[in-house]
């Protein structure tokens, strides 16, 4: 069973990583400012699925990972670290990307339920941003005396999905309705990326000093 200190732990990194706009906003700040919050709230479910997609794939092939050598469970973290590191980075790099999307968004026609949910289960499940995460960064947080460890990733990867929908559904809503606040002031979202990016570096480099040993 999955301890609530794991879990919260998780959850916050969790929180972190998916605050900093990536592949997944972009595309539901595109939907909402193209077609409307409607299809862009639709984007955010499929996506969402298309997330703990990744969470069930990882769970049946990261169990025996995880339960292998401390030397490997070491690199683990280490490729977790730095790939934190590089999120961060990258965000700091591409800050002016969100931006990019509000200035060139251009009105489409609205699409239909099933296939606004497909395109987004596709972008969630196809996100490399979240599957090298997961598959780098999960397993610390599973504890191998509990035993069950499939089920563990299975429990703790909930976090990931649950907190993008909502942080997903806060961007669409926001991109749709303040379209012309943000586009004012493109820095407003440059400053969010920044700010983001630095937070990641030094959790990053936290979980490289301080992660798991065992």
């Amino acid at each position: 069973m999955v301890s609530p200190s794991h879990f919260a732990a998780f959850a916050a990194l969790v929180f972190v990583m998916v605050v900093v706009p990536g592949p997944s906003v972009l595309f539901t700040v595109s939907r909402a400012l193209t077609v409307g919050r409607r299809d862009a709230l639709l984007t955010v479910v499929g996506n969402a699925g298309g997330v703990y997609a990744q969470v069930v794939a990882i769970a049946f092939g990261m169990g025996a990972i995880v339960q292998t050598s401390a030397a490997v469970f070491t690199v683990i973290k280490l490729a977790g670290a730095g790939y934190l590191v590089y999120l961060g980075v990258q965000a700091i790099r591409h800050r002016r990307k969100l931006s990019e999307a509000l200035a060139d968004a251009v009105p489409a026609t609205r699409g239909r339920t099933l296939t606004v949910l497909r395109d987004g289960f596709v972008v969630g499940f196809a996100n490399p941003k979240s599957i090298v995460f997961l598959a780098a960064v999960l397993p610390q947080f599973v504890e191998q005396a509990a035993g069950g460890v499939v089920a563990q990733i299975l429990v703790l990867g909930i976090a990931l999905p649950v907190i993008a929908l909502v942080s997903d559904s806060a961007w669409a809503l926001v991109a749709g309705a303040a379209r012309t606040w943000f586009a004012r002031s493109p820095k407003r979202l440059e400053l969010v990326g920044g700010t983001g990016g630095l937070v990641m570096i030094g959790l990053g480099a936290g979980l490289a000093l301080n992660g798991r040993k065992d």
